[in-house]
C-alpha cells in the first residue's frame, strides 16, 4: 500500500468515526474535512490554519450551519430541545454522495495516481459549489475560492 492510500484509508476511517459521533449513516464530504482538519500532514494543515479552520472552528461552523438550515425551514433550534443524533452500534462503512464526488473532484485533478498528495483531497472537498461544506465555509466567514486558490498553490509549489 502507497503513502497515499495510507493516507486516504486514514481519513476515511477517521471520517466515519466523525460521521458516527453525528449519527449518521453514511461518511459525507464534511465528515471526511473534520478529519483532515483533526490529522497534522502538513499542506492540508496549514492550508486550514491560515483560514482559520481547525477541527473545532470546523465543528463549530457545521453547528451553525445546521442551525441555520433548520431556521430556513422555519424550524428554530432555540425552539425545541432536539436530542442528542443517536448512533449505530459501529461508525459507518459507507461513503455518502457527497464524500464519492469530493474524492472523484481530488483524483481528477491530477494524471497519475503516484502523483496524488493528500492536499488533493482537501481540494475534492472544497471544490463542492453546493451542500454542507460551502454554506458552512459561507458561514465561517471563509472565502472558499481563495482558500481553494491556497490549496492550488500549494500543489503546484507556489506557495511556501
Amino acid at each position: 500500500m502507497t503513502a497515499i492510500d495510507e493516507y486516504i484509508n486514514t481519513i476515511i476511517g477517521q471520517g466515519a468515526h466523525e460521521a458516527h459521533t453525528d449519527g449518521s449513516a453514511t461518511i459525507e464530504a464534511h465528515h471526511l474535512l473534520l478529519a483532515i482538519a483533526a490529522g497534522r500532514e502538513t499542506a492540508t494543515h496549514q492550508a486550514l490554519t491560515s483560514a482559520g479552520l481547525d477541527h473545532q472552528a470546523i465543528r463549530d461552523a457545521l453547528d451553525r450551519e445546521f442551525e441555520h438550515s433548520l431556521n430556513a425551514a422555519g424550524v428554530p433550534l432555540t425552539t425545541f430541545d432536539l436530542p442528542k443524533p443517536s448512533s449505530a452500534a459501529t461508525p459507518p462503512s459507507q461513503l455518502g454522495a457527497s464524500a464519492k464526488l469530493a474524492l472523484e473532484r481530488g483524483f481528477a485533478s491530477v494524471s497519475r495516481k503516484k502523483d496524488l498528495r493528500p492536499a488533493h483531497l482537501l481540494l475534492g472537498i472544497l471544490q463542492a459549489q453546493i451542500g454542507t461544506v460551502p454554506r458552512t465555509l459561507t458561514l465561517a466567514g471563509v472565502d472558499q475560492a481563495d482558500l481553494t486558490a491556497r490549496v492550488q498553490r500549494t500543489l503546484t509549489g507556489e506557495d511556501g
